[in-house]
């Protein structure tokens, strides 16, 4: 295993490039299940959560090559095997391969899914709009299972807003006989954009992106070639990163549209932002203002920048109120920038940030996906030398990111741990 190091205080300057979006690749790529001939999807960012979806695929008799951002998919082989646990339990979106496989095979078995611990998560919204389509899902053993003799379209309101609920479903619905309506769908970026790609591999899907997608169900999907849309929260993560440690930091593969609530806050703090078409500059960042931001679903503000966000509030004057409405757990982050000397408490579902303080570097750790972009963006900021651990979760989600950060001038290296640090972190 290894660790990530950073000496704090070198100024960022110049070109960052956005990857794919992560959380497009992960409902992407199960998609391609329901094709009855080879997929190719380009601009993948290379990160494990792909790798592991790669794997699974080819575990249920699916061809599979990847490289250079491009995955060819040939699903023409495969078959509705079990997957109860292994590769499943090492990220949550594995859930996608419930919905995929059910359109297809009209069953599957899957074990719960994994990931980022941010408290509970349920597919209940998912079994629901399963069970709406005429599947009978039973937990057996830790896995879910799903059977259905046929599906058959229908009109499915979902309880709360979710983005994984509403992929799932479309990915069943689409080979369903007759219409599916799925009322109070979520409508982030990455929604539309697994609606295009199931639409130009032959679905019929009107709405997607608004509250209301209708879904008129096909017999069979073909093969196409599809580019993913940049990865929003990526783009987010480098915007904070110019302002907090920023002089003068242009983000490329970007869309502004996709990042206006993170837009509107950080120029409320004082950030100097100009957008263009594919690109975001942040200006060199000072006397920053202290803003409250809640998280809520797009196009309101991103839960997954709440913890980056957090960091950069350290550097502002006065204090601000950060509330997470999403995930009720995502502040583990928080006990590891007070290591750094953050001025920050927690109150219920809020997080109270008290600045600017110089933060310090320390040995902390990253207990998920975000926190770790979080601590990053801390290190980056602080005095000295900081040492993150957990590169795990970093690894899942951004790509190459020690390369690009070195790009702009940061001073960051991966180093491997001595067996005496493994077992201190196996013991904490």
């Amino acid at each position: 295993m290894e660790k990530l190091k950073i000496a704090g205080g070198y100024p960022l300057k110049g070109t960052i490039k956005v990857s794919g979006a992560k959380n497009s690749a992960v409902a992407l790529i199960p998609a391609t299940i329901l094709a009855d001939s080879p997929v190719t999807i380009e601009g993948l960012p290379e990160i494990s959560d792909v790798q592991t979806l790669k794997a699974l695929l080819e575990e249920i008799g699916g061809e599979v090559s990847f490289g250079d951002g491009e995955m060819r998919v040939d699903p023409s082989r495969m078959i509705s095997m079990p997957l109860p646990s292994g590769k499943v339990k090492k990220l949550r979106a594995s859930y996608y391969l419930m919905g995929a496989m059910l359109g297809r095979f009209k069953k599957a078995a899957i074990g719960l899914p994994g990931g980022c611990h941010l408290g509970p998560r349920p597919i209940d919204q998912h079994i629901k709009g399963f069970e709406a389509l005429g599947a009978e899902v039973t937990n057996e053993q830790g896995a879910i299972y799903l059977r259905a003799e046929e599906l058959r379209g229908a009109r499915i309101y979902l309880d709360v807003v979710s983005v994984g609920a509403t992929i799932n479903i479309m990915l069943a619905a689409v080979r369903a006989k007759g219409q599916t309506i799925i009322e109070n769908a979520a409508k982030e970026p990455e929604i539309i954009d697994v609606a295009t790609l199931l639409t130009n591999m032959g679905a019929r899907i009107k709405g997607a992106g608004t509250d209301v997608i209708r879904i008129d169900g096909v017999d069979n999907l073909s093969g196409c070639r599809h580019t993913i849309i940049p990865d929003r929260i990526e783009a987010g993560t480098f915007m904070i990163l110019g302002a907090a440690a920023g002089d003068g930091v242009l983000i490329d593969n970007v869309i502004p549209l996709h990042m206006e609530s993170l837009i509107a806050k950080m120029r409320e703090m004082g950030v100097p932002i100009e957008t263009s078409d594919e690109q975001i500059f942040i200006g060199k960042a000072e006397n920053l203002n202290a803003v409250d931001i809640k998280t809520l679903v797009y196009p309101g503000f991103p839960t997954d920048l709440q913890q980056p966000f957090t960091s950069l509030l350290t550097r502002a004057k006065g204090s601000a109120v950060v509330t997470d409405t999403i995930y009720s757990a995502r502040f583990k982050h928080i006990d590891e920038l007070r290591r750094m000397n953050a001025n920050i408490k927690v109150e219920g579902r809020s997080a109270i940030v008290n600045g600017p303080v110089q933060l310090q570097g320390a040995k902390v750790k990253a207990s998920d996906l975000r926190a770790g972009a979080a601590l990053v963006v801390a290190g980056l900021m602080a005095e000295g030398i900081t040492e993150v651990t957990g590169l795990e979760h970093i690894d899942r989600g951004y790509s190459s990111l020690v390369e690009k950060l070195e790009g702009l001038g940061a001073t960051i290296w991966r180093e491997k741990m001595s067996p005496e640090e493994l077992e201190q972190l196996k013991s904490s």
